[in-house]
């Protein structure tokens, strides 16, 4: 298992900066004491070298070292393109 990287599905909820999209990953935990599946949230900054993430894409992001303060994931893949209506 050496080498292993996590590996996350979220949707980019910002593409503003450079070079750096934000992604929401949902995940489903039950609740210790009432059992009930609760939603949660977390926001990661992903490095995407060249800006092909768009808002309200599906994305795979991929651990990575870290390539500044907050940011240690890059995408890997672009799931599914956002809707362009």
């Amino acid at each position: 298992m050496a080498g292993q990287r996590k590996t996350r599905q979220g949707i980019v909820v910002s593409d503003k900066m450079d070079k750096t999209v934000v992604v929401r990953v949902e995940r489903l935990v039950q609740h210790p004491m009432y059992r009930k599946y609760v939603r949660q949230r977390k926001k990661y900054k992903a490095h995407d070298p060249e800006n092909r993430c768009h808002l309200g894409d599906r994305v795979s992001i991929v651990e990575t070292r870290p390539l500044s303060k907050e940011k240690n994931w890059r995408v890997q893949t672009v799931l599914r393109p956002a809707n362009v209506d």
